[in-house]
């Protein structure tokens, strides 16, 4: 397999920095867009991006604006929100990988499960995966720890952003540093994505959302804080024209006695669950039908 350096070209004129695998074999089954979640580096995704590749999948990998290889040399007070990060980060990568002419999936963990949302060439998408995808609504948290992640990411978290002008993740070895605009977003746990914007430009997204016919898996963990049953099913609301399952599993059902919302990008997973989202990729079959939710 092939890893290459790419650069995404916006329709803004920003450039967003990549990745692209080459499939590790002749009989190429399509290529993966792999969506990363808030303040994660794309490149915390390579070992799976490896792992789809050596089995037959061309991969493209990409940081956010702001985040990454993609971070420019000034952070400060950018603006940039989840909105941008859909509207023009994740439909430059789904253009550029549409324009491959093979059948596109997406792969989206936590907010990357949600953005293709705002993209308009998300409509051409042939099968999504999604893990732990919701927004961040702060009554979905789990009763036990809804105090305490409230005051991290929904006080401390937008205070910090005010005073700074960004949110400095890193030092506080909270995720990475963030555009001002997205802790913002984070922070207000607004229920609506939509939130603050005029009738016109609300309709515009649902729109964009209903447009998405691909197939959609959603997986979640039950010990995951941020992916819990609420979260999941009030994102994915928002696609209301894709056939959707979901799935909710266990850590024991995957051989851990934790899992959280990050541990299934980890490589001690690659015998087992990666195995299993294949069959989702290839040919759109749940390999968890036991454990579906409504």
């Amino acid at each position: 397999m092939l890893k290459t350096p790419i650069d995404i070209a916006c329709a803004d004129g920003f450039v967003l920095k990549g990745h692209h695998w080459s499939a590790a074999r002749p009989d190429i089954l399509g290529l993966v867009v792999i969506n990363p979640a808030t303040g994660v580096k794309a490149n915390y995704y390579h070992h799976y991006a490896r792992f789809l590749s050596a089995h037959g999948f061309e991969v493209i990998t990409a940081d956010y604006r702001g985040i990454g290889q993609s971070r420019p040399d000034r952070l400060t007070r950018c603006g940039w929100d989840w909105r941008h990060w859909g509207e023009r980060d994740v439909e430059a990568v789904l253009a550029f990988a549409l324009s491959s002419g093979l059948p596109v999936s997406i792969v989206g963990h936590s907010i990357g499960g949600v953005l293709p949302g705002y993209a308009p060439s998300a409509a051409g998408v042939t099968r999504m995966l999604t893990m732990g995808a919701q927004y961040a609504w702060w009554r979905d948290y789990p009763d036990a720890s809804r105090r305490r992640m409230y005051w991290k990411w929904h006080v401390m978290m937008p205070l910090l952003t005010a005073m700074l002008g960004h949110f400095p993740g890193r030092r506080l070895n909270w995720l990475e540093d963030l555009p001002d605009g997205v802790a913002y977003q984070w922070g207000r746990g607004g229920c609506e994505l939509e939130a603050r914007l005029d009738t016109r430009s609300r309709a515009e997204i649902h729109d964009r959302f209903a447009a998405v016919r691909a197939p959609i898996l959603a997986i979640g963990v039950t010990d995951d804080p941020f992916g819990t049953r609420k979260a999941i099913a009030r994102a994915h609301t928002y696609y209301s024209g894709a056939a959707l399952t979901k799935v909710m599993l266990a850590p024991e059902d995957l051989g851990r006695e934790s899992v959280g919302h990050f541990d299934l990008f980890h490589a001690r997973h690659a015998g087992g669950f990666w195995l299993d989202t294949l069959l989702w990729l290839r040919e759109g079959i749940n390999p968890w039908p036991g454990h579906r939710f409504a």
